[in-house]
């Protein structure tokens, strides 16, 4: 799944810790809103916005314990911003199981587990090392305490972290701590191939997709079915093949689009762009973000020196066609810099260094 995600040629193997130092990859984000700025303008260059993913070794049972390279691999994941949790939802003789047959909710219990057991050993040094200034650091090594405390009797009853509930005005050591269990997750329901139309429609309860689809519901996190070998094929083909082959096996998109704009939504990301004759791009920043700060990710002298963004909604420009007609209708507007940019804006960035 990992090689059609990033277009990759590398040789699949399907036996465990045939991926030990991780592999990632930039996926492009795909925006209709770009293709059609882009149909617009005819710019010399269209940069989509992307998302990297980062594909580690599958764990064991015990990986907490250092089973199966499990506190490398475990290590591998301490940086990233969300976790996908790829699920095996199909029977294959020839494609090895670790553990014999195919259990989605088994295999989501092992992999739980080894993640809150590997946070319940980061939450236990932190508590010894409060502990140890409780009666210097007063209020607020007690405030921390009694989180650590919570957190801890959380974590052995088998929730993950991010699960508990928090004040506003809590202080909470968490985001320190980069907690496994405290990010945000997604499921992949790999499904086979003919069953790949089916199950995306709406898998049965009885199925194994359905299974995962049941779980992930409980706990409130996204699934995307998808069927990996059907990727990997339609990554082997044309651009202009592929529409044909979605429409014969029955799909409108490919399950690595859903999955990327899955992936995009989960991380709180939003996209405004900017457009012209030399490029129509889409940026990425994350929801509620200020015009200042989505300035500097197109460069640090425009977010220092910025004056005002000239915005307009993508919807005015695509219905008006042309930014002079934007501005004789009055739907052109300057924003300073408390403007929260939008996901869609169009913008225009006025800067002085």
């Amino acid at each position: 799944m990992f090689n059609a995600l990033t277009a990759a040629q590398a040789a699949v193997a399907n036996y465990p810790f045939c991926t030990i130092d991780p592999n990632v990859g930039v996926v492009q984000v795909p925006d209709p809103r770009l293709a059609a700025l882009a149909a617009l303008y005819r710019p010399k260059k269209t940069t989509p916005a992307t998302v990297e993913f980062v594909d580690i070794a599958g764990l064991f049972k015990g990986a907490s314990q250092g089973e199966g390279l499990g506190n490398t691999f475990l290590s591998h994941i301490r940086d990233v911003d969300a976790l996908v949790h790829v699920v095996r939802c199909f029977d294959d003789p020839d494609v090895v199981h670790v553990a014999g047959r195919v259990d989605p909710g088994r295999d989501v219990a092992i992999i739980s587990t080894e993640l809150i057991l590997a946070d319940l050993q980061t939450v236990e040094r932190r508590r010894q090392s409060t502990e140890k200034r409780l009666k210097t650091a007063g209020k607020q090594a007690k405030s921390e305490h009694d989180l650590l405390e919570r957190l801890i009797e959380h974590l052995e009853a088998g929730r993950p972290a991010r699960t508990l509930p928090l004040a506003d005005d809590a202080g909470t050591p968490l985001g320190e701590l980069r907690l496994l269990t405290a990010k945000p997750i997604l499921y992949v329901a790999n499904v086979a191939e003919a069953d790949v139309a089916v199950q995306v429609a709406g898998p049965s309860p009885d199925s194994p997709a359905g299974a995962l689809a049941a779980l992930a519901a409980a706990e409130g996190a996204p699934v995307v079915t998808i069927s990996a070998k059907v990727e990997q094929e339609i990554a082997s083909l044309a651009d202009a093949d592929r529409p044909a082959f979605l429409a014969e096996l029955g799909l409108e998109q490919s399950g690595l689009d859903r999955l990327a704009r899955a992936a995009y939504h989960l991380l709180g990301l939003i996209t405004f762009f900017t457009a012209g004759e030399d490029e129509c791009r889409a940026w990425t920043v994350t929801e509620g973000t200020k015009a200042p700060h989505a300035a500097g990710k197109i460069h640090s002298d425009i977010e220092r020196g910025f004056i005002r963004a000239e915005v307009v909604a993508y919807d005015d420009l695509m219905a008006l066609k042309t930014m002079a007609a934007v501005k004789d209708r009055g739907l052109l507007r300057l924003e300073g810099k408390e403007y929260v940019v939008r996901d869609g804006d169009v913008i225009y960035f006025r800067f002085n260094i």
